[in-house]
């Protein structure tokens, strides 16, 4: 037994130590920036200056511009994701023709990288040659858009992207649910006179969301810290900055402005943030569940 266990540990310790080397120790040194000066004019004399850096994060204005406007980005693209991906699995999980290559198809958005999706969508919201106004100005009769020079505009433009590369994901998940329901509870449902409004109503959404609940919480972590989007379709924030989100805020005061310290202590309130809503999250759906 004893020979065993030795066995197993061993396999376990190369993957446990590549883990401390990636994800504990920078989490680690990580809180302590947070906890010190270190910036550009300190990069070398750096010391432990206690929650002055908090203190900063929080007296700054700012800031909380800032989290109102990604808590505005989180919220409009989960309810996307969640929405179009539900609605996209109802009719594949259907006889619907070509299901397959349709399924296929809806997947690619997910597939593609994420970088390559966001500078391609950025060139499709060029205000002269973009296909977004081209079809507006052809299709539609309606006036260019001038997506990326505008705040509201761009802050539109990341969303749709991110909307587009997201509800894969939430399709993949819910057609994993609508499989795992009965058929029986349909038919009854039809016998009973239940139109097809009433059978979503009472059987589908219900029963999709134990397992949409770990989905929409990962969906909103992933969203909440989605920096590459953001920063690459709005070209670092522009116009002026105004198109930040927190994690891209955090990104440009530690490589753009070098405050490192500043830096470390908005990505651990980030950290804070996240964990609080998802613990509480979770709590309220185990409640639910329970009663």
């Amino acid at each position: 037994m004893n020979r065993d266990r030795n066995f197993a540990m061993w396999m376990v310790a190369p993957a446990a130590v590549v883990v401390a080397l990636v994800v504990i120790w920078p989490f680690l040194y990580n809180i302590i920036l947070s906890f010190s000066n270190m910036s550009l004019l300190h990069i070398h004399d750096w010391e432990l200056i206690g929650p002055r850096q908090y203190e900063k994060v929080f007296t700054d204005s700012t800031f909380y511009t800032v989290l109102g406007k990604t808590m505005m980005w989180t919220i409009f693209n989960v309810f996307f994701h969640v929405t179009i991906g539900v609605s996209l699995a109802v009719i594949l999980h259907e006889n619907v023709p070509g299901k397959r290559m349709f399924r296929t198809l809806l997947i690619l958005p997910w597939a593609i990288p994420a970088v390559v999706t966001a500078l391609t969508w950025r060139g499709m919201f060029h205000y002269e040659y973009g296909a977004v106004n081209l079809i507006l100005t052809k299709v539609f009769a309606q006036s260019p858009i001038q997506w990326l020079n505008d705040p509201v505009g761009t802050f539109a433009a990341c969303v749709i992207t991110n909307v587009w590369l997201g509800f894969p994901f939430m399709m993949v998940v819910a057609l994993g649910g609508l499989q795992s329901i009965p058929k029986e509870l349909y038919e009854a449902a039809m016998i009973d006179g239940a139109s097809s409004w009433q059978r979503f109503k009472t059987i589908t959404l219900p029963m999709l969301v134990p397992v949409l609940m770990p989905a929409i919480i990962l969906g909103f972590v992933w969203t909440f810290n989605k920096v590459d989007i953001v920063w690459l379709v709005s070209n670092g924030g522009e116009p002026a900055d105004q198109t930040h989100i927190l994690v891209s805020y955090v990104y440009r005061a530690a490589f753009n402005l070098y405050r490192y310290g500043y830096a470390a202590a908005g990505s651990m309130i980030i950290f804070l943030l996240l964990v609080l809503f998802s613990v509480t999250f979770m709590k309220r759906m185990r409640g639910k569940a329970e009663a």
